[in-house]
């Protein structure tokens, strides 16, 4: 058995702020409602005294949480990690040690949560799950079978990104989920086999909700309460939500009750919003923190060379940078250049790559360039595009495309994470001068750059798409296929690459029919290049001495249920 995972996000404050101006500026009133949920207590030492709690403080750069239910549109990646700490999840995953020492969860593994056991049918087209029969929600609510249908039914019935996520687990239909008892609930597969239901419902967005709860709130246009949920726990996760100030602060206190993992040694949390990546590192240094997360690459390679903080540098499974070029016909009602793949080919080869590595990256990430061959010769994922900065190449190109003098066109990038993006752009905005693309640099405030994403309407976007469960069908499920999820940037359409995608989701490795799905829809990735793919990036993290037990999670996020301070 094992414990689960958590995620978060942040950003800042003006500069020579000192950490108690920081904390009274970022107080106030809550504006999450009251579950009833009493406050974690501090433990009462011998003799009766109460001893203090343990408090971890974290900054965040890279955008901060602006909701609390996942389901809704436009929640952030930060969310992610408040959401995971609020509620649980029939299952997650184990946890394996990593060549350098350091942990990772393991998708191979699948281990309890709320659920304590399950059973799959002898035909192996239903799963049934026993649910933890002492389980509460944070306002004493026992957890039911009911609430678990529930929430499944909401996963699958919102539409948009969470039901898209629940759709590559084939976990499409409210038909396929029943309540057998109180503590039983059943899922029926549409097919044997699946290599990824069990695993998506280890995601963070097959949540487990009060109903009764949020059901009061429901209405004709909103009968699933996203909007209420948003901004009201209703959970019944390890951690209780003290206070959330959207972008600000989120404080969390430990749930004495939870029984679906081992008890947190982490009594309360304090996230802070500290967007600039100097800032941060300064708190850190001057041990007003705990925890630096998504430390910037220039600060992380200064940070480790002095040898005084507990750091860990992990490559992102199924992650990469990429510049996503829009492919639709027409933006805007006008011809659309990276329609072309001409252009979209040129794009790739003007791509500075080695000094978007140095210059932008400072070598903390691993090259996804420089690939030998358009052939794939492996299904290894992610593997280097065969792309390198050829100027003649890429000049050549323009002269065969629609467009041989050139346009003006705009690149859009996430202001959340402007430590790389931003350089990363103005570097790829000076090689496209040179191949008569005019570039006009786009700011997108971290908040909003999700509903830049869903919009699709940008010519050019910074994208930097992980998939969860680490399959290369998956990441192509999201970030290329026609269905046109919210991660796919560049809109792309290609029905034999979708044929491609779906049949592989229905395999898996070691089956040959795999092997020539994968390497057929690689093939046509190499070909079209709908996104310029740069590199695998690193998530970073640098903490006090005194902090330990932190695991790498595929949401990019903090997992404190197992995080202890000394």
């Amino acid at each position: 058995m094992r414990r689960r995972d958590l995620l978060k996000r942040g950003a800042g404050f003006a500069t020579g702020v000192s950490m108690a101006a920081l904390i009274n500026a970022c107080s106030g009133p809550k504006p999450a409602a009251d579950t009833g949920a009493a406050s974690s207590e501090a433990p009462v030492a011998e003799g009766g005294s109460k001893t203090e709690p343990t408090v971890l403080t974290v900054v965040r750069g890279g955008g901060f949480p602006n909701g609390l239910d996942l389901h809704k549109v436009g929640t952030n990646r930060p969310a992610y990690g408040t959401s995971w700490c609020l509620y649980d999840r029939l299952v997650t995953f184990g946890i394996k040690t990593l060549p350098d020492g350091s942990q990772s969860y393991d998708y191979t593994v699948i281990e309890p949560e709320l659920a304590e056991s399950w059973t799959v049918a002898d035909d192996g087209l239903s799963v049934q799950f026993n649910l933890r029969k002492d389980a509460t929600f944070h306002d004493g609510t026992p957890v039911t079978a009911k609430d678990v249908k529930w929430s499944y039914d909401r996963a699958v019935s919102v539409g948009g990104f969470p039901s898209f996520q629940m759709k590559a687990g084939a976990l499409e239909s409210v038909d396929q989920f029943s309540i057998i008892d109180d503590h039983t609930f059943e899922v029926k597969f549409l097919r044997k086999d699946n290599k990824l239901t069990l695993m998506d419902m280890a995601v963070p967005i097959p949540a487990i909700m009060n109903s009764a709860l949020i059901e009061p709130h429901v209405t004709e246009d909103d009968p699933w309460g996203l909007e209420w949920a948003n901004a009201n726990p209703a959970g019944g996760g390890a951690y209780m939500l003290e206070t959330f100030q959207p972008e600000e602060r989120v404080v969390l206190v430990r749930y004495d009750d939870w029984k679906s993992g081992p008890l947190p040694a982490i009594q309360k949390v304090i996230e802070l919003n500290v967007p600039e990546a100097g800032n941060r590192r300064a708190l850190l240094e001057k041990g007003d923190v705990d925890v630096n997360f998504t430390v910037s690459e220039k600060d992380i390679s200064e940070l480790k060379a002095t040898g005084k903080y507990n750091i860990v540098n992990t490559p992102i499974e199924n992650c990469l940078y990429t510049i996503d070029l829009n492919s639709q016909p027409e933006l805007d009602g006008q011809p659309n250049p990276f329609s072309d793949v001409k252009v979209r080919q040129a794009v790739a080869y003007a791509m500075p790559y080695d000094a978007i590595v140095d210059t932008a990256l400072y070598g903390e990430c691993v090259k996804m360039y420089g690939g030998d061959s358009f052939e794939p010769k492996s299904i290894d994922w992610p593997q280097p595009y065969p792309y390198s900065t050829d100027m003649e190449k890429a000049k050549a190109l323009m002269a065969e495309s629609g467009y041989p003098d050139g346009f003006e066109t705009t690149l859009a990038f996430n202001l959340g994470t402007k430590e790389w993006a931003e350089p990363l752009s103005v570097l790829a905005q000076e090689a496209l001068a040179e191949i008569g693309i005019k570039v006009t640099l786009e700011k997108v405030p971290g908040s909003n750059f999700r509903a830049v994403l869903v919009e699709k309407n940008r010519p050019m976007i910074v994208n930097n798409f992980g998939g969860w469960l680490n399959y290369p069908d998956y990441f192509f499920f999201y970030s290329y296929h026609g269905q046109n999820a919210t991660f796919n940037g560049s809109a792309y359409q290609n029905p034999e690459l979708d044929k491609l995608v779906d049949a592989a989701l229905q395999t898996g490795p070691g089956d040959p029919a795999y092997d020539k799905s994968v390497k057929g829809f690689l093939k046509i990735a190499f070909e079209e290049m709908p996104r310029i793919v740069m590199v695998q990036p690193y998530l970073s993290v640098a903490m006090q001495p005194n902090v330990s037990d932190y695991q790498y999670w595929f949401h990019r996020q903090l997992d404190y249920r197992q995080m202890k301070k000394a």
